[in-house]
């Protein structure tokens, strides 16, 4: 072979070698650009509840400073307004209205959950807000919570159905509870538990607040259950 066809064979293989580590270089600094976008592609398409669980846990994150800021105001109930453990491991809280069929249709899930949980407390707080049978039913539920009859109460009026000025009449006669004018205290209860509501961006009735959860609307049992366990695993 003579000196030029070996010197053009030598630039050849080189050039070859230099092209393919280029190539190379750029593939490995392009890849996890190409493949990741690829991947997160595939992966949503795959498992579309991927969407649901990165949504949830950013609205948690989002949640959880307002949280733990009005964590005393949100799980001390009113007078008699629980249920449950007095030293408890986790609390569920209920913001609820007697008109809502929602909460009614929530009230056996959180009673299967208490009877299996003896270190579990719930709290139930007023947001009447689906008018003003709903208003009259949180005064005369304040009234009950004060005066230590509010569990009576409060499953006596879901019982009769929507709330009305005779039915709430006839449950306060059945359970014992007096009935009192409004008063300065279950206006500001009110007005506590408005302000709350509107901090964890609550739309409506039921809305449940578990640890660092808020859940809008009547989730049923199993997500309840779940809430309480993380909660209590997070201490």
């Amino acid at each position: 072979m003579s000196a030029t066809k070996g010197s053009s064979l030598w630039t050849a293989v080189a050039g070859g070698l230099i092209g393919a580590a280029l190539t190379a270089v750029l593939l490995l600094l392009a890849a996890p650009q190409l493949l990741g976008v690829r991947i997160v592609r595939e992966g949503i398409l795959g498992n579309p509840q991927i969407l649901v669980e990165a949504a949830d846990a950013l609205r948690d994150q989002q949640y959880a400073p307002t949280l733990a800021a009005n964590r005393a105001a949100i799980e001390t109930p009113f007078a008699s307004s629980w249920r449950g453990a007095e030293r408890p491991e986790v609390v569920l809280v209920e913001f609820y209205d007697y008109a809502c069929p929602y909460c009614k249709a929530s009230n056996p899930p959180i009673d299967r959950l208490l009877k299996e949980d003896d270190k579990l407390k719930v709290v139930w707080r007023e947001l009447p807000v689906l008018g003003p049978d709903s208003q009259a039913a949180a005064q005369a539920s304040l009234a009950a919570a004060q005066q230590g009859r509010f569990r009576l109460f409060f499953d006596r009026l879901f019982e009769k159905g929507r709330p009305e000025p005779d039915s709430i009449r006839q449950v306060q006669a059945e359970v014992g509870v007096r009935p009192m004018p409004q008063t300065p205290e279950f206006e500001a209860e009110l007005d506590k538990n408005y302000q709350i509501a509107r901090a964890i961006n609550a739309t409506g009735t039921p809305t449940f607040v578990v640890g660092d959860k808020v859940f809008q609307g009547a989730v049923g049992y199993d997500a309840l259950k779940k809430a309480i366990e993380e909660a209590r695993a997070r201490g």
